[in-house]
């Protein structure tokens, strides 16, 4: 049977074992009050396990087990091209099961297949391999001094470090925060989303089998206000890693501020600005970027273009091309290997996207496609790629973050108000621009406030960029080198001869 048939991955997701148990200090566990919560498929509402549901009292045993191995220095201590090797057998054994964290992945939050295997897995790889290979490769400094003076410049590991990720990318957005943190010697804490925890559950067998020492990498399901908030206020954690919602990130500085004032590193919220100038090098092409700027991963993707600025002379031109090409993103069933378009993550984010698209009608925008529910598979939560027109850049589908496929079209008469209208909100992660003016292509790029930039098309860069946002869209970096500053402190030391 093809890998490319739907029969395949139904019949591999009827065999699946899934493990739904925390893991702490090595181990497998319950958690500490036996306590659970139900995971459902979006892709049918299917009950897919009870997984563990933790609190204080479990987060004290993993900052036990965590702090207990970092003073010990079997792993903060070892040798860098100790932990490279470790990292790099990790994403071998990785690669070895790749089509159940695949799908895993799917059935835990709707993403396609497809994309589960090409994008989260894919990512996922590049990312530990990436970090491993970095980090016997990075150098201290020597300060330049006088002849009786010797000044160090050295990075240790920042510690205990929890990772709150979200359930949009669950694998990959871990990943992004543990490969750095093993990389550079710390202890982790890793605390998946309940809405899609069970890839990471599985990952801690292999992080173990890897050879990654027991204590050094912990996996806590649950609640955000039970084990996330006890995380956050933990006395003997030294930094939390973070993406998810801005209001949760300002929530995370709240509770540091209130225990023993941990790092916060915070990757929130966005609301992109994709602009299209009529000078673009080809409208066909923008339009295409547009429709997946949008519609991939169900829209769930804190740097969806959400926000298409269209020059006002091409306007309807190129609202027609775009409508064109959403009919390409159609939702259906997430184990076909043919669907680009899967499940929205559950009946409550179903609702607020929903909830979203009556506003908008409300304040007067005009949809062009879309916004209905739709039933791909009986029982699960689909929704229609929708386009609205008309739109203000004042209104609420422009201004607030909606995590589904709802995409506001404004249009601007030059490039002054363009940059006016991008930059005109709280947050700051990633933007496109599309021009074949040299000139205009740096002037925009150098004055749209976001972390990100895309000429000409959207979402460029790999592990050699670095990722975040500015404004309410977060602080830190992750990717590329300068992710490895949030898991290390820098000492100076100055020796005298």
């Amino acid at each position: 049977m093809s890998k490319q048939d739907l029969t395949y991955w139904q019949e591999k997701a009827q065999a699946l074992q899934i493990e739904n148990r925390a893991f702490i200090n090595g181990s497998y566990v319950c958690a500490d009050d036996s306590e659970t919560f139900p995971c459902y498929s979006p892709i049918d509402n299917r009950l897919l396990s009870r997984v563990s549901s933790c609190a204080e009292s479990d987060a004290d045993k993993a900052v036990k087990a965590a702090r207990s191995a970092f003073n010990s220095g079997v792993w903060a201590n070892a040798a860098p091209t100790k932990r490279k090797a470790v990292l790099l057998k990790l994403a071998d054994l990785i690669e070895q099961e790749l089509e159940e964290f695949a799908l895993l992945e799917t059935l835990d939050m709707g993403k396609p297949i497809s994309d589960a295997l090409a994008v989260d897995l894919g990512g996922t790889l590049r990312c530990i391999r990436w970090c491993a290979e970095a980090i016997d490769k990075i150098y201290d400094e020597v300060a330049p001094t006088s002849p009786d003076q010797l000044g160090l410049v050295t990075r240790e590991p920042i510690g205990v470090v929890a990772a709150i990720v979200p359930w949009n990318f669950p694998l990959q957005m871990a990943c992004w925060k543990i490969a750095p943190a093993l990389a550079t010697g710390n202890s982790v804490i890793l605390k998946p989303s309940e809405k899609s925890p069970l890839t990471a559950i599985k990952l801690a067998a292999l992080v173990k089998e890897a050879g990654v020492p027991d204590g050094v990498f912990n996996v806590l399901p649950g609640f955000g206000h039970t084990i996330g908030k006890a995380l956050a206020l933990h006395q003997d954690i030294d930094t939390i890693v973070f993406t998810g919602s801005s209001a949760v990130a300002k929530q995370l500085f709240i509770y540091a501020g209130q225990s023993n004032m941990k790092r916060v590193w915070c990757e929130a919220g966005g609301k992109s600005p994709n602009i299209v100038f009529a000078d673009a090098p080809c409208l066909d092409e923008a339009a295409n970027a547009a429709a997946g700027a949008f519609c991939f991963n169900q829209g769930e993707v804190c740097t969806a273009g959400t926000r298409l600025l269209v020059e006002e002379s091409i306007k309807d031109e190129f609202i027609n091309k775009l409508i064109e090409a959403v009919k390409s993103w159609l939702p259906g069933n997430p184990l076909d290997p043919s669907t680009n378009v899967g499940a929205i993550v559950d009946e409550i984010q179903l609702e607020r996207v929903l909830a979203y698209i009556e506003k908008g009608k409300e304040q007067g925008a005009n949809i062009v496609c879309g916004g209905e529910r739709t039933q791909a598979v009986s029982g699960g939560h689909y929704l229609q790629p929708t386009v609205f027109s008309d739109v203000k850049n004042d209104m609420t589908i422009a201004q607030e973050e909606i995590f589904g496929s709802v995409l506001s079209v404004i249009s601007f008469d030059s490039v002054e108000q363009a940059i006016a209208i991008a930059n005109d909100s709280q947050y700051g992660l990633a933007a496109g621009i599309w021009t074949s003016n040299f000139s205009k292509a740096h002037k925009m790029a150098k004055s749209v406030r976001s972390g990100s930039v895309w000429v000409n098309q959207w979402d460029g860069g790999d592990m050699t960029a670095p990722f975040g946002g500015f404004k309410q869209s977060g602080n830190g970096r992750d990717k590329s080198l300068h992710a490895f500053n949030k898991y290390t402190e820098i000492k100076a030391t100055w020796m005298k001869l």
